[in-house]
């Protein structure tokens, strides 16, 4: 009996000590695996965010990457961000060492260079299978859809919904009676009446970034006038399109603005910030800005000044207001190291809670459809405003612009850098409607031989 429980001891002892080395085995494989590689379907790993830190502040990503680390304790997040990151990681990409998750904004961004360049992943058969709280799918709630290209890819998530549109000082105007346009005509009349009873000039814009007024104001203006398909067709440097009597018709309008002495003078030597200061001081009335301009000016914005938004009013009576989105994705890496913890990541944050929280944030729109901002006691009232006509088809209509691949993307390119010059000349009055369009014909004719 002494023997037989002597082998029984030694066999448990010599069991437990072969469970001693392959659990150091299991150790030590996993300190030399890559930092990317999830056990037992576990998130874990370091996880590299780019995002580009301007008029939307931080305080967005500061909360979701947080809350991230706390549901997912064993990711350690690595944060690359500010002002200038797009250039300061520029090295890293060249290098094919990026970082995991990247949000697509600021200057030194670009999308669609680095799509051609393969520096993003496909996610479409991955993003196809994500589904939010209400059962829905994520591709089919946004406000603005996910970029899909000819092949089926998706290379990036939609995350940001701005738009450009006119801004005024709502106190300002219901102190002395003046309504908001609707439309062309009523924004004329509008203008007018600040004119007579101010004697300035209602509207401004920055010279020094001729974008604002091509993004605020002809984008709109000519989805408003032809819809989706002649906005692009304008945009990518379609002959036809630029012969057509709708575009005329719409220059004419910017002509009209001018000719009334409506736009100030001294726009062509001003900044973006300048122009935005001429609104808060009363010096101008309208100014064509994204969402961000309340983040962007919060300090400088004087006491009693109520920001008011309205789609930029170049429609005709009768006819929708016209909203053509700015969107900021979001995107992983193809050569991220962590990817299962990136795509955790963005299906964290497309949710109603983090939507909530970007409008308190941001005074900007998450692209999800559905979400109630109406009892959001954090969220400015012009905000919930825009988010219920977004989310109430009819008062607008919204259009995208495409992104062109190719020749045709270098097209684009040369016609939104010629449309930029010749927004300063016939805003300047320097030439008119006609010559504005025929410029441009040229301009798209030469490009096509």
């Amino acid at each position: 009996m002494k023997f037989k429980w002597t082998k029984l001891l030694w066999t448990f002892l010599l069991i437990c000590f072969i469970g001693i080395l392959a659990a150091c085995s299991s150790d030590g494989d996993s300190d030399s695996s890559d930092p990317g590689d999830q056990t037992d379907g576990k998130i874990s790993g370091k996880l590299e965010i780019q995002y580009f830190v301007g008029g939307y502040g931080d305080d967005w990503w500061k909360t979701v990457i947080a809350d991230f680390k706390e549901k997912y304790p064993d990711v350690e997040i690595v944060e690359h961000a500010g002002p200038n990151i797009n250039e300061e990681m520029k090295t890293r990409w060249i290098s094919n060492n990026p970082p995991d998750v990247v949000y697509i904004d600021g200057n030194g961004s670009n999308e669609t260079q680095m799509i051609k360049d393969g520096q993003l992943m496909d996610l479409s058969d991955w993003a196809s299978g994500i589904t939010l709280e209400n059962g829905t799918s994520l591709l089919d709630s946004f406000i603005s859809p996910a970029e899909e290209f000819e092949d089926g890819s998706i290379y990036s998530l939609p995350l940001v919904f701005d738009t450009w549109g006119v801004w005024y000082d709502a106190a300002w105007f219901e102190e002395n009676g003046w309504e908001p346009p609707t439309d062309y005509d009523s924004w004329m009349d509008s203008m007018e009446q600040i004119q007579q009873d101010t004697g300035i000039s209602p509207f401004i814009t920055t010279g020094q970034y001729a974008q604002y007024f091509q993004r605020g104001v002809l984008y709109p203006a000519f989805a408003a006038a032809g819809g989706e398909e002649l906005l692009n067709d304008l945009s990518n440097g379609v002959v036809e399109a630029w012969e057509g009597e709708e575009v005329l018709n719409v220059m004419k309008k910017v002509e009209g603005m001018v000719a009334a002495g409506y736009v100030d003078e001294g726009f062509a030597a001003r900044s973006h910030t300048q122009t935005q200061m001429n609104v808060l001081l009363h010096e101008s009335a309208y100014i064509p800005v994204g969402f961000w301009l309340p983040k962007e000016m919060q300090n400088d914005t004087p006491e009693g000044f109520v920001y008011g938004f309205v789609p930029t009013p170049m429609n005709d009576p009768g006819e929708p207001m016209a909203l053509v989105p700015d969107i900021r994705p979001v995107a992983i890496a193809k050569e991220a190291n962590n990817p299962e913890a990136a795509k955790a990541f963005l299906e964290f944050i497309f949710t109603e809670k983090y939507a909530q929280k970007f409008a308190e944030s941001t005074g900007a729109i998450m692209n999800l459809t559905g979400v109630d901002l109406s009892s959001n006691d954090n969220v400015p009232e012009f905000l919930k405003g825009i988010n219920d006509m977004i989310n109430n088809p009819g008062a607008i209509e919204i259009h995208d612009r495409n992104t062109p691949e190719g020749k045709e993307q270098e097209i684009a390119i040369e016609i939104t850098n010629e449309i930029k010059l010749q927004i300063v000349e016939i805003l300047m009055g320097r030439i008119t409607a006609e010559e504005f369009v025929d410029i441009m014909t040229k301009k798209a004719q030469d490009l096509r031989k």
